[in-house]
């Protein structure tokens, strides 16, 4: 394997977690204002997906991040790695929200598959999850802005 496989399947897992999350946020909605907080199969399954997705896409990004990116390992070695905004924000922050985001989506399915009411807490968490991904998305490098 080498980098450029490495980066374009994480570059493809980054639209099936933007279609995924856009089927669970409105799932989580109609769940909360259509259904009176019973929860879905649809919220239980798109949850799942969605934690599968950014599950993969983690362990995708830290291998590539870790053994592959020759980025990485000079702006480490270069002592410029929290320097540097762009490299801090490709190498730092968005991998460690994006590590957030997983545990707390996590949280939120075995909450979601364990009980059949939606609970206040778990909305907060989910959609805590949620704008963390957004904010962490690298949209520029996705859609070539």
């Amino acid at each position: 394997m080498d980098f450029n496989f490495m980066l374009q399947a994480h570059r493809g897992f980054a639209y099936l977690i933007l279609l995924a999350t856009a089927v669970f946020v409105v799932a989580l909605l109609a769940a909360m204002f259509g259904y009176s907080g019973k929860i879905s199969k649809l919220l239980r399954r798109s949850t799942l997906f969605t934690m599968i997705f950014f599950h993969t896409q983690a362990l995708i990004g830290l291998v590539m991040l870790f053994f592959f990116s020759p980025g990485f390992k000079a702006a480490k070695e270069s002592g410029m790695l929290m320097k540097d905004a762009v490299l801090r924000n490709t190498y730092v922050e968005h991998p460690t929200a994006m590590i957030i985001a997983a545990v707390l989506l996590t949280v939120v399915n075995k909450k979601i598959k364990t009980s059949d009411r939606l609970q206040v807490s778990w909305l907060i968490m989910a959609l805590a999850a949620i704008a963390l991904m957004l904010w962490a998305f690298q949209w520029g490098r996705l859609f070539g802005a």
